[in-house]
């Protein structure tokens, strides 16, 4: 048995602490603010799924595994936190073609989809859909509450919210008020702010999202929905449909840049900006109800998530967007891991 200590109550902390309770390991989690906290890069309504990566055989093996690991989590858990509504993907032919093939291989029944099938989605000129029925839309919040509530009444599990650390040594976490925690092994998740703590460094990124109510005649059109990517002028946006209490969302990394800090944010001319993008047909019909930026960071050299091993005992995962979302039953299974060779 290890004692595993978690820094960050977002979604990889409360996925990895849940899986290493259930494993026999004794955890405890120390998050700034509340657990969950509504302050956090992984709160949100809701998030994708993605399983098919056109061209990418094993990243695609790696979220159909993630994909099930979700799963498991919603027996755990004894929530619905899965909407297996798909996402489409909008593609040329030649990238059609490309994906279809990634899909076989992977064992994956994608299909094709025409545009008309999605009359209230604009598609950019040329482009057809790639379908991926594994795909879907993970509840956010209501995973978040759900994993909160079960690791408070796990008997291995110590919530610790309102507990600032300062600092992160070899087998150990320091607390603000001098205190230090000991631990077999270390997990950062602190969101944007783990590099301060641990490295290395990262560049922080703020995205501006739209959440929009359909007009009442699309209401049940929407509630089926499936996700749509790749699309807008420059087919760098996405959408997220309504349902299981959410909204429709929209975002494109149009609108995604690079900043110094998560204070201060300017979503003003941002949120005009995405409004105005070619993704919604008669998009005057919708109602904005609420905008918001989140943040997250990226290698300096990848651009992609980061994952490292800082020390035998320490591992630092920074805020990664809404990939870091549903990859995080994956990383959470490397810190088992951990656990488990410590144990062993």
């Amino acid at each position: 048995m290890a004692t595993v200590a978690v820094v960050g109550g977002g979604v990889t902390g409360l996925v990895t602490a849940i899986g290493c309770a259930r494993a026999g390991h004794r955890v405890i989690v120390l998050e700034r603010g509340p657990v969950p906290n509504p302050a956090s890069t992984s709160a949100d309504q809701h998030r994708a799924l993605r399983v098919l990566r056109p061209d990418d055989l094993d990243g695609t093996l790696r979220m159909a595994d993630a994909r099930r690991r979700w799963l498991e989590l919603e027996s755990v858990l004894r929530t619905s936190i899965f909407r297996p509504v798909g996402v489409v993907t909008s593609a040329t032919p030649d990238e059609l073609e490309r994906a279809l093939d990634t899909a076989r291989q992977a064992g994956l029944s994608a299909t094709a989809v025409a545009p008309k099938t999605l009359p209230s989605v604009l598609f950019p000129a040329g482009t057809g859909g790639v379908l991926d029925p594994a795909a879907g839309v993970l509840l956010a919040d209501r995973f978040l509450r759900a994993a909160a509530e079960w690791l408070a009444a796990h008997p291995a599990v110590v919530l610790r919210p309102g507990c600032a650390v300062t600092g992160i040594g070899d087998h150990e976490v320091i607390l603000a008020d001098g205190i230090t925690a000991e631990a077999d092994v270390v997990l950062v998740a602190a969101g944007p702010w783990t590099a301060d703590l641990t490295g290395p460094p990262v560049v922080l990124h703020r995205q501006t999202m739209v959440y929009l109510r359909p007009p009442p005649h699309l209401a049940r059109w929407w509630a089926s929905a499936p996700g749509v990517g790749r699309i807008g002028a420059d087919r760098r946006a996405w959408l997220l449909p309504p349902g299981g209490g959410t909204l429709l969302k929209i975002s494109s990394d149009a609108v995604c840049r690079e900043v110094a800090t998560t204070a201060d944010p300017e979503h003003g001319a941002w949120a005009a900006r995405l409004l105005a993008e070619p993704i919604l047909a008669d998009a005057a019909g919708y109602a904005v109800v609420a905008v918001r930026d989140c943040h997250y960071a990226t290698d300096p050299g990848t651009g992609g998530p980061v994952l490292s091993r800082i020390r035998p005992s320490v591992w630092s995962r920074s805020a990664c967007g809404g990939s870091g979302f549903g990859t995080a039953p994956l990383v959470a299974q490397e810190i088992l891991g951990a656990a488990l060779e410590v144990s062993a």
